[in-house]
């Protein structure tokens, strides 16, 4: 498979690209690859990439994929930063024992986050 300029195709994706809130380009700087589906055996290539607008200061995540000349994105607004998706990237998964605590946790709470964060 051919080598991607990831320098080259961020700045691509910030032309190309609007932010779905506002309508406003995006800059380079704020556009960064967050995975670069390398490690995936797939006959084309698959990035995801985050981005912050800024006119309205909305982040979006997109999913690119890269299959010859096709190129297919899809972008969710989030409210994740960079350094966020950085953080959670290399994050053990959640555990089907964590989401079952977390269910039996607000199932008997009354929602008073005061007193529970004192």
């Amino acid at each position: 498979m051919a080598k991607f300029d990831f320098n080259k195709i961020t700045q691509w994706l910030a032309y190309i690209l609007k932010c779905p809130v506002c309508g406003q380009r995006y800059k380079p700087e704020e556009t960064k690859v967050i995975d670069t589906g390398e490690e995936k055996p797939l006959s084309g290539r698959s990035l995801l990439v985050h981005t912050d607008c800024e006119r309205c200061k909305s982040s979006v995540v997109f999913s690119i994929a890269i299959d010859g000349p096709e190129i297919f994105s899809i972008g969710m607004v989030t409210d994740l930063t960079s350094q966020d998706t950085s953080k959670f990237k290399n994050a053990n998964p959640i555990t089907t024992d964590e989401v079952l605590a977390t269910h039996q946790f607000l199932q008997g709470f009354n929602g008073d986050f005061k007193t529970l964060l004192k």
